[in-house]
């Protein structure tokens, strides 16, 4: 939950306990040091430049011949990484600051050493440590917090709790601060607890409410751990505080499948009535233009309430908390849904975590671990507005018949036939026959009854069901993919970053400069945006360095118009879009060409049926006030598409606001209606 604001008075501490369900980054209380004082202030000259110093020694044995893979070094690699923002993004540093900064320089070295003799003693630590993995969506080096329990064995499949943090203003020494918290060293185990379970900390790309990468950072986490660790995965239990807690909404009713029970503490679960919390600061979002407000439909977890059906969540709240009415919100939508939802609640505690309450809770949860999860529930009733989140259990929704408008789908086993109700706004969906009863012979959806092939090899392969003039059937096995939104390629432009991605920045003559400048100027601004707010260096490559490897593995999000950028003049044939050097035509509307910029997202018609985008001019479609501010400002602000005005910019080169002229979302076919 968004509780900071910069120049704010309201920031609520959090009760930090250990293995609670939050973790808040905050500046430790600064301690007296040698030649320091104890309130922040700039580094001498001599200070920044030893820690510069060592901080290259460090990051040249990472680069060093021979030095291993990438993803080898992450677990030292993070330290050097933390360093390099802290001194990048802040100004002033406390002693405590200089103190973990000094110390994580020590600690990249040491584990550098260790690993130059083959060893990895912090793999076979109980207690709390650190680690690191290499992401996929940008090649950054990401740190999570790891709590091993006293009792591990590592033969033994265990239980994974996932604990979201809460809200933090990101700075520069966010990364060298959750590390200092879970770093106790690589040596004797410190002060393991006696719980029956690991305990994830992620990042989450610091303060996103694990939306967009926030959101990968949290199931690239997982899979690091379920590489170096015996999880079961039918066992792994989400929960959080604060902002935690509203990304435990987020992630658990939309991926209900991959948790076996949900923890929420306090958490926010829609926009437009978080933001009229009455806190002084608050920006209150709405009315808004009718596709941002379709938009919202993919963020807002009120609206995905009926999952709680699949997935168990044991929500808590304090009685005075003044985030009180999120929980009310949620737990009317959930009636409404013909579900009780479990709230716990803390009389006369706000907005902190009231240790006899979240103890029930765990006992709670317990309950549902324990079980375990059940892979093929004979009953399923599963909802979502977008194809991002729709994956269930052996049912996966192929095909909507439009976005951000509610689909659902109700299915039972019943004896040799699997029931399915007349699907609501589904015309394509898939069924994971290899886990369901080998009995089940036939299928009935609506009206329809369809026969499932039978197959002489095991186990049965799934089979996607089409509807076509309001008959259900088969899809062939040979079918090509169908054209239009599908899952992983549905949009909004804010999706691309998700996923491996590069930019690509044109080289070649413009066709109109102005907008071939407010393109690289956009560029720049994304560059910053990432750096700071999403913790890594913006993957960026001039149109004449792209190879046809980038092309087939990753997003191409390019700048430029179609004189100066030859992938885009390569592409444009096939774009939903006419540009030339006099007129552009975007959403219906002719727009002089050197005064006007698109911007939009579509499957990429350059990487031969690979499943990646194609983004022109543009990055996030919010903006760094936004993430500066509150994290629930961060939603898609243009759709699928938008025309800009092309202005002027401002001193020192910098874009003014933007000038959206027209913006929206394109059919299921990736076209205009």
């Amino acid at each position: 939950m968004s509780l900071h604001r910069r120049g704010s008075w309201f920031a609520i501490a959090v009760i930090a306990l250990a293995g609670v369900a939050s973790l808040v980054f905050s500046r430790p209380s600064p301690a007296q040091s040698p030649g320091l004082r104890p309130d922040p202030q700039p580094l001498t000259a001599e200070r920044r430049q030893t820690l510069e110093t060592a901080l290259r020694t460090l990051n040249d044995s990472l680069d060093a011949p021979g030095g291993g893979l990438p993803e080898e070094l992450a677990d030292a690699a993070i330290f050097a990484k933390g360093v390099a923002w802290a001194l990048r993004h802040d100004r002033e540093f406390s002693a405590d600051d200089v103190r973990q900064l000094e110390r994580a320089l020590d600690r990249g070295a040491e584990r550098m050493a260790a690993l130059a003799q083959g060893r990895r003693p912090w793999g076979d630590r109980r207690g709390k440590v650190v680690l690191g993995y290499v992401s996929q969506v940008d090649g950054s080096r990401q740190p999570y917090g790891l709590i091993v329990p006293k009792h591990h064995d590592p033969q033994q499949a265990m239980r994974l709790d996932v604990v979201l943090h809460g809200s933090t203003r990101p700075v520069g020494m966010s990364e060298v601060r959750v590390m200092a918290r879970f770093d106790e060293g690589d040596g004797a185990d410190g002060d393991p607890p006696d719980a029956p379970f690991i305990e994830l900390h992620p990042l989450g790309r610091v303060e996103n409410c694990y939306r967009w990468s926030g959101e990968t950072d949290v199931f690239e986490a997982i899979e690091d751990v379920c590489r170096r660790y015996r999880i079961d995965r039918d066992r792994i239990v989400l929960r959080g505080m604060s902002m935690g807690a509203s990304g435990t909404w987020h992630l658990g009713l939309k991926h209900p499948d991959r948790f076996v029970a949900l923890g929420p503490y306090c958490g926010y679960v829609d926009t437009h009535r978080f933001s009229e919390t009455p806190i002084p600061g608050f920006i209150k979002v709405g009315p808004l233009p009718a596709h941002q407000e379709l938009g919202l439909h993919m963020l807002d977890s009120v609206d995905y309430a009926a999952n709680a059906g699949v997935v168990p969540a044991v929500a808590c709240m304090g009685g005075e908390d003044v985030f009180f009415q999120a929980h009310v919100l949620m737990e009317a939508a959930m009636r409404r849904e013909g579900l009780e939802m479990v709230n716990l609640i803390s009389p006369g505690t706000g907005h902190v975590v009231d240790p006899v309450t979240h103890a029930e809770q765990m006992r709670r949860i317990a309950t549902h671990a324990d079980r375990g999860l059940k892979d093929a529930p004979l009953e399923l009733r599963f909802v979502t507005w977008t194809l991002k989140y729709g994956r269930c259990h052996w049912l996966q929704v192929l095909g909507l018949d439009r976005h951000y408008t509610r689909a659902e789908i109700v299915a039972s086993v019943r004896g040799n036939s699997l029931e399915i109700a007349e699907p609501l706004n589904i015309n394509r969906f898939s069924i994971d026959f290899a886990v369901l009863p080998p009995t089940v012979e036939t299928v009935r959806i609506g009206a329809t009854e369809v026969t499932v092939p039978r197959s002489d090899s095991a186990p049965r392969s799934p089979l996607v069901f089409q509807r076509q003039r309001q008959t259900w059937s088969v899809a062939p096995a040979e079918a090509p993919v169908k054209p239009g939104k599908r899952p992983g390629l549905q949009g909004p432009i804010d999706d691309a970053f998700t996923t491996p991605f590069l930019c690509v920045r044109g080289t070649g003559i413009p066709w109109n400069q102005a907008v071939h400048d407010h393109a690289i100027r956009s560029l720049d601004r994304f560059a910053e945006e990432w750096d700071r707010y999403f913790r890594g260096d913006l993957p960026i490559k001039e149109d004449t360095a792209v190879t046809d490897e980038d092309v087939r593995s990753r997003n191409l999000i390019l700048f430029g118009d179609p004189g100066s950028n030859s992938l885009l003049a390569q592409a444009l044939p096939r774009l939903p879009l006419e540009w030339t050097k006099e007129t552009l035509r975007l959403g219906g509307h002719d727009h002089p060409a050197p005064g006007h910029m698109p911007a939009l997202i579509v499957p990429n018609p350059l990487s031969g049926g690979a499943d990646h985008y194609l983004v022109i001019n543009s990055g996030h479609t919010f903006r760094g006030t936004d993430l500066g501010a509150f994290n629930y400002l961060l939603f898609p602000r243009w759709g699928d598409w938008a025309v800009v005005e092309v202005v002027p910019p401002g001193p020192a080169q910098e874009l003014p606001p933007d000038r959206v002229l027209d913006a929206g979302f394109f059919n299921e076919q990736w076209r205009f209606p």
